[in-house]
């Protein structure tokens, strides 16, 4: 996972959260460490025996109401023992007024206190969403992510076997290319996976459209060549497609009935096993993996219905059937 200081974050996103700092401004270099927020109700009311204290600290109506009702000293020994563990800093929203009570413990203990006139739910959801991209888990794998008919394909298999060669040639047909060689994978809150091109391949003036590579003819600068319609930034994996050499001992299965499934980043992703060999069109197979998944997607399983129809086939032939 990633990081980023108080300081990073106002920087890149106080604007669009409309943050302004009150005070604690000696404490903007600690460091965020989750994109969840807390709201300390209970802390306040001197229970912190379960208090996340490593959060980001969000009072709203409900916590500014009580401390108005407050003389100074009350406040300052209410919001005591808050301030004593290591707080990476406090937002209040609503536009509620600060305390003085409170600025002073800032001030005291490095605490950055920050203030938004957006509601606590609306601060905590765009708070959450700016913030999914640093904390999310990441991995790197060895393949080629191609966007097919809107469907996020990586193709994976061994090196040399053809993941770049089939991902140029899907480019070609007018797909888009999002990776290659070098994928990199992050698990969004919402339990999906997102694919983006490694920095080694990136084109930094060209806001990171991806190289690639293609044995014996070199490096090639995709967006040069066929244009911003054929790649982008990044893309949803929705389907592993596992190239392989054609070996006629293993078993491939010949009516899609069991699907097959790889976990990445815990997120269980349906991966296709092509077995190719010279001659064989992986392209186009590629693409009709990626329309096959759309008609799942839409409720119609192509393997199963076959089956369906099959059996009552079968069925009506039985005894007593037609012959």
């Amino acid at each position: 996972m990633g990081q980023i200081t108080v300081d990073e974050f106002f920087s890149q996103y106080g604007t669009v959260l409309e943050l302004e700092v009150v005070a604690g401004k000696a404490g903007m270099d600690k460091f965020l460490t989750s994109s969840d927020v807390h709201r300390p109700g209970l802390a306040l009311a001197g229970f912190v025996g379960l208090f996340t204290y490593d959060r980001v600290q969000v009072l709203g109506n409900t916590e500014m109401l009580y401390l108005s009702g407050l003389d100074h000293d009350r406040a300052q020994m209410v919001l005591y023992p808050i301030f004593q563990f290591d707080i990476p800093c406090l937002v209040i929203t609503d536009g509620n007024e600060v305390p003085a009570s409170m600025v002073a413990l800032s001030e005291q203990r490095s605490v950055p206190l920050l203030k938004t006139p957006f509601s606590t739910t609306k601060f905590s959801h765009l708070f959450t969403f700016h913030l999914d991209d640093v904390f999310s888990p990441r991995t790197t794998i060895h393949g080629s992510l191609v966007d097919v008919y809107g469907i996020g394909l990586l193709l994976i298999g061994r090196s040399g076997i053809g993941k770049s060669e089939i991902a140029i040639d899907l480019v070609e047909r007018g797909h888009r290319l999002v990776a290659d060689d070098v994928v990199q994978v992050a698990r969004k809150l919402q339990g999906f996976l997102v694919g983006s091109s490694g920095e080694t391949l990136w084109d930094s003036e060209e806001k990171g459209f991806p190289y690639m590579e293609i044995r014996g003819l070199g490096i090639l600068n995709v967006h040069h060549m066929f244009g911003v319609r054929a790649v982008r930034v990044q893309k949803r994996i929705e389907v592993v497609v596992k190239l392989v050499e054609f070996d006629e001992s293993i078993h491939f299965d010949r009516t899609g009935l069991e699907d097959d499934w790889v976990s990445i980043l815990d997120v269980e992703i349906p991966q296709v096993t092509i077995p190719i060999y010279p001659g064989k069109n992986i392209t186009v197979i590629a693409e009709a993996v990626a329309l096959n998944y759309q008609l799942k997607i839409q409720g119609y399983h192509t393997a199963q219905e076959f089956n369906r129809r099959l059996l009552e086939k079968l069925q009506e032939k039985g005894p007593g059937g037609p012959s």
